[in-house]
């Protein structure tokens, strides 16, 4: 299985793919905030690893703290790595669990949220569990609530799916960046449906890897 600690280790790279889908996803997150200002949002991350993708945006703004979020993540180096992040930050309303996020069950008590993130999912599970996660999504989401999404472009690229996936379960797409130079993709959507009760012993997905 993957090492997940290591793996972030590209990030130390500027130049690599997931830095470049750091700062994508990063730009995505910071326009949300600034969009929905001044009110309290909620923020539900899986597979969250040490929370870069949202805790760096957050550091960077004096409006964090109006900001709950809850972070899941199965890997205690990283749940500790995450952890240590939220301390020194201050972040009081930031919560992280050390959680298998492919279950339902780990959701409970963060949802409805108002931005889900997606971020490094979907490249790691099967195309028939990226499919039943994108459907359970309306029992994740606040009404007009924002899902940022990840997935590499290999063949055979997933992604026109996924989309189309997004769009049959009550999503409206915001924006899709798949550079030519890259494999990597970042897609943004909008919740414009009337969101689910919870449904807390579902089964979303596996990791494959």
């Amino acid at each position: 299985m993957t090492d997940w600690v290591a793996w972030h280790s590209d990030y130390e790279d500027p130049g690599s793919r997931l830095s470049q889908r750091l700062a994508v996803v990063q730009e995505h997150v910071d326009r949300w905030l600034t969009e929905t200002a001044p009110g309290d949002v909620t923020v539900l991350s899986f597979c969250a690893g040490d929370g870069r993708d949202l805790l760096e945006v957050l550091d960077r703004r004096s409006d964090a703290g109006r900001v709950s979020a809850t972070l899941l993540e199965t890997d205690p180096c990283n749940v500790a790595r995450a952890v240590e992040h939220i301390d020194r930050s201050g972040l009081s309303r930031v919560e992280v669990r050390c959680a298998d996020a492919g279950s339902t069950h780990a959701c409970a008590g963060a949802v409805p949220a108002d931005l889900v993130l997606m971020c490094g999912v979907f490249g790691n599970i099967s195309d028939e569990d990226v499919g039943r996660t994108i459907a359970a999504l309306p029992q994740l989401c606040a009404a007009g609530a924002l899902v940022i999404w990840t997935r590499h472009r290999r063949d055979p690229d997933l992604t026109p799916r996924i989309r189309g996936w997004f769009d049959d379960h009550g999503f409206a797409e915001e924006a899709f960046v798949a550079p030519a130079d890259g494999v990597w993709s970042v897609g943004v959507h909008r919740f414009v449906a009337a969101p689910e009760p919870l449904d807390p012993d579902r089964r979303l997905f596996v990791f494959t890897r």
